[in-house]
């Protein structure tokens, strides 16, 4: 479990609940400063995400929805207000929860426990896709060639395409993930940063996707860390805690961190960087990439190889560098690759990204 959200907001000693005025405060809420006891925290928690997916239409009832679990607190909070507010509600959904095995020894093998746990305590249907089988390679088998620099690179890719095929498997109509407020602030100033101007044009979105094989949303859009950390401990809730292993020097860490030193000093600060996300504008001057697809595996990309085959092609020659930063395959490289390629049925040996098993 993480530590004990009392530790980063305590309400004040005493006080009454600034909502039902009865019960005492237990909490201050990181979002709005409020002192409120629990079973309000709760209550405006979970109502807060309802009007969050009713206002923006995210599911349509009778639809199957595969939600991404990791283990992880936001996650597994994500899995029991779902399962929560389509009882309460009706939403009428089929929900069922879709992991991803990077095979990472010693943390990922564990957080798979706990969602093999949490499939028992929501009575909800569990996926899980392996990198090895998809890819033939494991984390722990790509660190050792590519080190700790651009693993993550590496990481990321595989994950968002192996997202995309389990979800397939499961023949699922929409994947929700557990993406909070503080992602997504993170994500409009890495794109910033990076000068990333594509990214950062869709990256405030609640839906995604909706032209690719799943679409994806992100109930949590407004809703902060902290306060899923809270509802987390206060609802005893069984989820894995350790950050990845591989992790420590991530680009997006250092953006992490300037984020939480903005919510110290002003918590509105996170919904108000989401906002201006939302409110970035292109100029109809700038050039943007055209989506197509893959000549490899079918996959959505705007080269003639998507990312994940082009990192997967480099592993396989060793060359591990291969796709990272601007480096890119030769055309004479990629027919030569198609036409051995060619044929090829088995899931251990498909090309990433293909969607027909």
């Amino acid at each position: 479990m993480a530590e004990s959200p009392a530790k980063v907001q305590k309400a004040g000693g005493g006080r009454s609940c600034c909502v039902c005025n009865e019960r005492r405060a237990a909490l201050k809420r990181p979002k709005t400063l409020e002192q409120i006891c629990r079973e309000c925290f709760f209550a405006v928690f979970e109502e807060e995400i309802h009007q969050v997916i009713m206002q923006n239409q995210l599911f349509k009832p009778g639809e199957r929805i595969a939600i991404g679990a990791s283990g992880g607190k936001d996650s597994t909070v994500l899995a029991c207000v779902l399962s929560e507010l389509n009882r309460r509600h009706n939403y009428g959904l089929d929900l069922f929860l879709l992991s991803v095995d990077e095979g990472i020894t010693g943390y990922r093998d564990d957080s798979l426990e706990t969602v093999k746990r949490n499939e028992v305590q929501y009575g909800l249907p569990l996926k899980i896709v392996s990198y090895k089988d998809l890819y033939g390679w494991t984390m722990d088998e790509i660190v050792k060639i590519i080190g700790l620099k651009n693993n993550c690179t590496f990481c990321g890719v595989f994950r968002r395409q192996a997202l995309d095929r389990g979800a397939a498997l499961l023949k699922v109509d929409k994947l929700a993930t557990g993406h909070n407020a503080d992602d997504i602030a993170e994500t409009v100033l890495l794109n910033i940063l990076r000068g990333d101007i594509a990214r950062l044009s869709r990256c405030t979105a609640i839906t995604t996707g909706e032209d690719g094989p799943i679409p994806r949303c992100k109930p949590f859009k407004y809703t902060y860390e902290k306060e899923i950390v809270m509802y987390a401990y206060f609802k005893r809730l069984d989820y894995f805690s350790t950050e990845c292993i591989y992790s420590p020097n991530a680009y997006r860490g250092f953006a992490r961190e300037f984020i939480k030193d903005l919510e110290r000093i002003r918590p509105r600060a996170i919904l108000d960087i989401i906002k201006s996300g939302e409110s970035f504008r292109i100029s109809t001057s700038t050039k943007m990439p055209e989506q197509g697809m893959c000549e490899r595996c079918g996959y959505i990309s705007s080269q003639k190889w998507c990312k994940a085959c082009v990192l997967l092609e480099g592993l396989n020659r060793g060359l591990p560098k291969l796709g990272i930063g601007r480096t890119r395959v030769s055309d004479k490289d990629q027919k030569k690759d198609l036409k051995q390629t060619s044929g090829v049925k088995s899931i251990a040996s498909k090309q990433c990204g293909s969607l027909d098993f």
